[in-house]
């Protein structure tokens, strides 16, 4: 069995795929596991990039290039899989693309469908990004 989790209190999480990179500041230092999900923790089907788990919360991370509509499904499928409530648990979902060619009208619709189906915020975003929790 592959070993697909790391568990650590670095200050700083990186994740990266190709050009697109999302720096995650754990500022209170505190236990974190982050989960490699694509190709490890999912091998079949649709699914994200990463999965971090830190806080009580759950943090699904998508690198792309530009295809959100594809990331959005890749988000959703993996939380179906693998969120311990995928309506009530605390979670935040990152897409982080090299361009995001979405309006941020779009934008805002997708994050309140999230809101309302996942209880998770929708973070879209051009790498690189940083983000802190």
């Amino acid at each position: 069995m592959k070993d697909c989790r790391t568990t650590s209190s670095n200050t700083v999480f990186v994740f990266q795929e190709e050009k697109s990179i999302l720096r995650l500041t754990n500022k209170d230092r505190v236990s974190s596991t982050k989960i490699k999900v694509d190709g490890c923790e999912i091998t079949e089907g649709i699914r994200c990039d990463y999965l971090h788990l830190a806080k009580d919360l759950e943090i699904y991370i998508e690198l792309k290039g530009q295809d959100l509509p594809h990331a959005i499904k890749q988000i959703e499928q993996t939380i179906a899989l693998l969120s311990s409530d995928a309506r009530k648990h605390k979670k935040i979902s990152y897409i982080i693309c090299t361009r995001s060619p979405m309006s941020s009208t779009e934008i805002q619709n997708y994050d309140k469908k999230f809101r309302k189906k996942y209880s998770s915020r929708l973070i879209i975003k051009s790498s690189p990004y940083h983000d802190e929790y």
